[in-house]
C-alpha cells in the first residue's frame, strides 16, 4: 500500500527538477525553431536532448537514457552539427526555400501536430500508475527486462527497425554517390587549359597570414597595401567570411616602421657616444 502511494507522490527535489529541466528543455526546442543559424539551432536541440536524458535517469530508465547521450546526443546531433559546420550554412542560406510553399506546410502540420497531441492528453486518463519497479524487478533490472521484452516479445518489430535503419543507410550511400562517366584530365591538361583560356597561369599567392587571425579567411596584401582577391577561394568571398584586415594591416607596419627607425636612431645616437 505505502508503494502505491509513494508511486502517485511526487517529493519536492523531484517537483524542482521537472520544473527547472522542464522550463529549460522548452527553451531549448523553441530556440532549435526560432535560432537563424543552423549552428545554435543543432546546439539547442542538443542541449534539449540531454535534458530528456536526465529525466530518463531520474524516472529509473537508465539504459534509454544513456542511449539518448550516446546515441541520440553524442553520435548523431554531434555528427549534424559536425556538418553544418563544415558545409557553412548561414543565416542566408535558410531563406532560400527549395520547395514553394514549404515554410507555411510546416507551420500548418506543427499546429495540426499541436492540436492532435493536446487532445490526446486531454482525453487520456490513468487509473492505475504502472512504475517501471515491477518491470525492472522481475527480470533483475531495467537494462534486463528492457533486453527480455526486445529480444522476445518485440524481436519482429526490432529486425525490422534495424533492416529499414540498414536499407535507409544503403540508400543515402546510393543516392549520394556519383559514378564518373568521363576520363578526369590530368596535369597537364588542366595547365594547357589555363594557358589557352588566359586564366592565371600559375599557383594562385598565399593569403595572409597572421597571428591573431586565421590565414584562410584574410586576403594577402599587395605592396601598395590593397588586398589581393587571389588570394582568398572564391567560396569565402560569396559566403562574406573574408576579413578586411588591409587598414589594420597598414597601421600596425607603420608603427612597426616608426619603432624600427627610432630604436636605430638610439643604437646610433649609443655607437657615436661610446666612440
Amino acid at each position: 500500500m505505502s508503494a502505491n502511494l509513494a508511486a502517485y507522490a511526487t517529493s519536492s527535489g523531484e517537483a524542482f527538477q521537472f520544473w527547472v529541466l522542464g522550463t529549460v528543455a522548452v527553451v531549448g526546442a523553441l530556440a532549435t525553431i526560432l535560432m537563424k543559424r543552423a549552428v545554435h539551432s543543432a546546439l539547442s536541440l542538443a542541449g534539449t536532448m540531454i535534458i530528456l536524458a536526465v529525466f530518463y535517469l531520474a524516472n529509473g530508465a537508465y539504459f534509454l537514457g544513456i542511449v539518448q547521450i550516446v546515441v541520440y546526443t553524442g553520435a548523431i546531433m554531434m555528427l549534424f552539427l559536425f556538418v553544418v559546420m563544415l558545409v557553412g550554412v548561414t543565416a542566408a542560406d535558410s531563406l532560400k526555400e527549395t520547395i514553394k510553399g514549404q515554410r507555411w506546410w510546416a507551420v500548418a502540420c506543427g499546429l495540426g501536430f499541436g492540436i492532435l497531441l493536446a487532445a490526446g492528453i486531454g482525453n487520456a486518463s490513468l487509473n492505475e500508475f504502472a512504475g517501471l519497479g515491477a518491470a525492472n524487478s522481475a527480470h533483475g533490472g531495467n537494462v534486463e527486462g528492457l533486453a527480455a521484452l526486445i529480444f522476445t516479445k518485440y524481436v519482429f518489430a526490432f529486425e525490422i527497425t534495424g533492416a529499414l535503419l540498414i536499407t535507409a543507410a544503403v540508400g543515402a550511400m546510393v543516392l549520394t554517390h556519383r559514378e564518373r562517366t568521363e576520363r578526369a584530365a590530368t596535369q597537364r591538361e588542366l595547365s594547357e587549359q589555363r594557358v589557352r583560356e588566359g586564366t592565371h597561369v600559375p599557383p594562385l599567392p598565399a593569403p595572409g597570414v597572421y597571428a591573431r587571425h586565421n590565414a584562410v579567411d584574410i586576403a594577402g596584401l599587395l605592396p601598395d597595401g590593397t588586398p589581393a582577391e587571389l588570394t582568398v577561394m572564391q567560396t569565402l568571398r560569396k559566403r562574406g567570411q573574408i576579413r578586411d584586415v588591409s587598414t589594420e594591416a597598414l597601421a600596425d607596419l607603420k608603427a612597426l616602421e616608426q619603432r624600427s627607425e627610432e630604436r636605430l636612431g638610439r643604437d646610433r645616437d649609443e655607437e657615436e657616444a661610446t666612440r
